[in-house]
């Protein structure tokens, strides 16, 4: 980041979080925008919506987990390697510590005295190797958590294009002329709510961030609808 940039440590699962919701208003609208566009019944709204809502939540959060365990796993190797290597060749390591540190600009009884610091600690020995060396910055993070926010995020605001499909269900309403211009106003501003929350993780404004999201959610859903139009006659 940029160091008049202050660094954000709260809400280390915004991330999964806004990432989710991103995709969870974009995909359930681009199929009620779809399924409008084919002239199709509110209620194969609500089926496709709903499938889509649950096996793609699910999807998604899966694959995050996975992602976030598989990068875990694979930065925990790592660090038993330097591990290993700074009990068995000690030397070695030492040397690599003093290149990293000279390669800084460092030389002379202050180098020796930072070296000499670093491999007095074995965990900052190895946190700096890590680090310095190979570039790993370990997440603690759980996996476990990051599927749940992802699924949560995603269900919560995928919702939001089914809210009104859904509300004129449950009151016994079966007109839903106009519903879909209601359903572009709510996802509209959830769009653009997720893409301002957006802005605390890209640093950008939040205006910017915001209107960001709505454009790209309403291009897709624009595209969804067109090829609903396009398709209309095969169903």
């Amino acid at each position: 980041h940029r160091s008049d940039v202050p660094h954000v440590d709260t809400g280390e699962y915004l991330s999964d979080f806004v990432l989710g919701g991103i995709d969870g208003i974009i995909t359930t609208f681009a199929i009620v925008a779809g399924v409008v566009g084919a002239k199709l019944s509110a209620g194969v709204i609500l089926v496709l919506g709903l499938a889509n809502l649950l096996a793609d939540g699910l999807s998604m959060a899966v694959g995050n987990y996975l992602g976030e365990k598989s990068e875990q796993d694979y930065h925990k190797s790592e660090r038993s390697r330097e591990e290993w290597e700074v009990e068995n060749v000690p030397e070695h390591e030492v040397d690599e510590i003093r290149e990293i540190y000279a390669s800084k600009g460092f030389s002379g009884e202050l180098l020796e005295s930072i070296v000499s610091h670093i491999t007095s600690d074995k965990k900052l020995w190895v946190d700096t190797m890590m680090r310095e060396e190979l570039g790993i910055i370990e997440d603690k993070k759980s996996p476990i958590r990051v599927g749940l926010v992802t699924f949560f995020a995603f269900v919560l605001f995928g919702a939001i294009p089914l809210l009104v499909y859904a509300l004129s269900y449950t009151f016994g309403s079966r007109n839903t002329d106009g519903l879909f211009q209601y359903c572009m106003i709510a996802t509209g501003i959830a769009l653009f709510t997720v893409g301002a929350m957006r802005s605390r993780i890209t640093f950008k404004p939040w205006l910017r961030g915001g209107l960001e999201i709505l454009l790209l959610g309403g291009a897709a859903g624009g595209i969804s609808y067109l090829v609903g139009a396009l398709l209309h006659d095969l169903v």
